[in-house]
């Protein structure tokens, strides 16, 4: 797969003040995660996040269900805002993995082909994606990004992107918290007072499909998206994600065929 040149190398760098609890939020630097699209429908309300990691491609979860007429935003830092140069992107392909079973919440990622190609500059960039061999080890420090409810009883989701620095967990410490829900397709991170909210009532689940970033060689990674959780988003349960590296290879399969 074409990785970008000068991928995870954000143009404004990121500033992460420790375990912050996306549940009590943390802004981001605005920009600072530019790989971090917004994923809307046609009246412009954001139901997912996810990550640029290429000029034509965005990876998601597969539970976003996302459709060609839903839009792609890049660019964005305060939904609230209409100052901002957004880039509002056409969906020409919406790829789902084949065997994505919604019971199990396996193999969640989708892939999305812009119908032009995002046009990269200090506030759009991709991020780049964890190999299949790659090793991320349980207590590895590691950031989530998105709009998703910062208290699940909050009325809307936050206008500005905000950020959670998290330790990644091992599938069997996470099987404490989860047992066999827990599989080799999933990763978990969080559970020391941090937790990014997805399920529940839809309105929560704003964070879905974003990223769960650790750095590996100076560059920002994508390691997890985020899948499924706490419907509470209780900081005490750590958040589960899809492992790029089980499905690297299946990503790197659907864009050297399309």
């Amino acid at each position: 797969m074409m990785m970008s040149p000068g991928c995870g190398s954000p143009a404004i760098p990121p500033v992460i003040t420790g375990y912050s609890r996306i549940v009590n939020g943390e802004e981001a630097v605005p920009h600072s995660w530019p790989w971090q699209v917004s994923l809307q429908d046609y009246t412009g309300f954001h139901f997912c996040g996810g990550s640029l990691i290429n000029e034509n491609w965005v990876v998601t979860a597969a539970h976003c269900n996302v459709r060609t007429s839903h839009r792609v935003i890049l660019g964005e830092h305060d939904r609230s805002s209409n100052a901002e140069d957004i880039q509002v992107m056409r969906i020409s392909k919406v790829v789902k993995h084949p065997r994505y079973n919604g019971y199990t919440i396996n193999n969640d990622i989708l892939l999305i082909k812009l119908a032009s190609p995002a046009q990269m500059n200090m506030r759009v960039s991709p991020v780049c994606v964890a190999e299949t061999g790659d090793n991320f080890p349980g207590g590895m420090k590691c950031v989530t990004s998105g709009w998703g409810l910062t208290r699940y009883n909050a009325p809307d989701t936050p206008a500005r992107l905000q950020q959670a620095a998290l330790p990644l967990l091992t599938n069997d410490q996470c099987r404490k918290y989860w047992g066999n829900k827990i599989t080799n397709l999933m990763i978990c991170a969080g559970a020391s007072g941090a937790s990014s909210c997805m399920v529940g009532s839809p309105a929560a689940k704003g964070d879905s499909g974003g990223p769960l970033v650790c750095q590996k060689a100076g560059a920002w990674t994508l390691v997890g998206i985020v899948s499924w959780g706490s419907g509470t988003c209780t900081p005490t349960m750590p958040g589960v994600y899809a492992r790029v590296t089980e499905l690297r290879a299946w990503v790197d399969q659907i864009l050297a065929a399309n």
